[in-house]
């Protein structure tokens, strides 16, 4: 049964060791699926070879977990022959059955199908929440022995759905951390009822402590589920706020803003009683000179300070304030151009 690759020159080149192996091996499980438990050497009579050529593939599949070897017995498929141990028979297991076609999608799609036109595609999310919530009560045991951060729950995630059968990883990235699925075991009902990747979306979540966003499905045609895990908000740092203007160019903050906006410009302080006299001296000494130059200046009022002084002089000073003032209203005031 096992013979090189090459015959001989110009010969064609014959199957491997390895693959003419993995034929006989599926032979064998063939019958045992189609005849039921049997010994080697019922084997090898309906394959037509020896019965120890015959074990030595049985040890293999038994080694895979694809058929397990028991006594044989009543009920067992085989009777005692003669004096000393039971044959021992060979059954097929649910991992070898599980390696011939099924066709358990068909039926899955042929029950949601149902579901969906007798009671709405909210009944469909509620068969998809109950099938899922058993994986997640499984999951959340090795979830909660890891740490806080979301991302380091993903991390603990993506092994225990490894070990559910989805191939995942988790990696951190600049924004948080993505968690990655390699094989979806309901890729092909999915696809058609998008409500099973919603409700596996929603146990991921639950389980890292944090929404998530799916950014990719095989169901949908994509090579890998990828759910993207938000990593904690980061907040800006306010930036200072700038100086005032007046600390810009040197300017004190004594004076007062002005309402209009025009900057830093202080209010002038209203005149003095003094300086409105010269005001109004100085402006009617232009209005006489251009109508006349022989008039005489009309002499101002005394201004608010001298008027005060006057009303109030000292008692010896009587003579001289009243001397002062006379000689006052004799001489024009000088006028203060410009």
């Amino acid at each position: 049964m096992e013979s090189s690759s090459v015959q001989g020159d110009g010969a064609p080149p014959r199957l491997s060791a390895t693959a003419d192996d993995g034929r006989t091996r599926h032979r064998v499980s063939a019958l045992l699926l189609e005849h039921g438990p049997q010994t080697a050497t019922e084997l090898a009579g309906r394959l037509g070879v020896s019965p120890t050529a015959v074990r030595r593939h049985l040890d293999a599949l038994v080694g895979t977990g694809r058929v397990e070897e028991r006594a044989g017995g009543p009920g067992g498929g085989a009777t005692r022959r003669g004096r000393g141990r039971p044959a021992r028979l060979y059954h097929l297991t649910d991992a070898g059955r599980s390696a011939f076609p099924h066709a358990y999608d068909d039926l899955a799609l042929t029950a949601l199908r149902f579901v969906a036109a007798q009671c709405g595609p909210e009944a469909v999310r509620a068969v998809a929440e109950q099938q899922l919530s058993a994986l997640e009560r499984r999951c959340s045991t090795a979830v909660e022995a890891a740490p806080d951060a979301p991302v380091d729950r993903a991390q603990a995630l993506a092994g225990a759905l490894t070990a559910e059968g989805y191939a995942a990883s988790a990696s951190a990235i600049s924004s948080g951390g993505q968690l990655c699925q390699h094989h979806c075991p309901v890729a092909h009902v999915a696809a058609e009822f998008p409500q099973l990747c919603e409700a596996e979306t929603a146990v991921i979540g639950r389980l890292v402590g944090t929404h998530v966003q799916r950014l990719a499905t095989i169901a949908h045609g994509d090579g890998i589920c990828t759910t993207h895990i938000p990593g904690p908000v980061r907040r800006p740092r306010k930036a200072p706020r700038p100086p005032h203007p007046s600390r810009v160019r040197g300017e004190p903050l004594d004076g007062v803003l002005s309402h209009t906006g025009a900057g830093n410009r202080t209010v002038p302080a209203r005149p003095v009683p003094g300086e409105r006299a010269a005001h109004r001296l100085q402006t009617g000494t232009r209005t006489a000179s251009s109508t006349t130059s022989t008039t005489r200046p009309t002499q101002p009022a005394l201004n608010d300070r001298e008027r005060t002084h006057d009303q109030h002089p000292a008692a010896g000073d009587q003579h001289s304030a009243d001397a002062g003032r006379a000689d006052r209203a004799a001489r024009p005031l000088p006028v203060r151009l410009g």
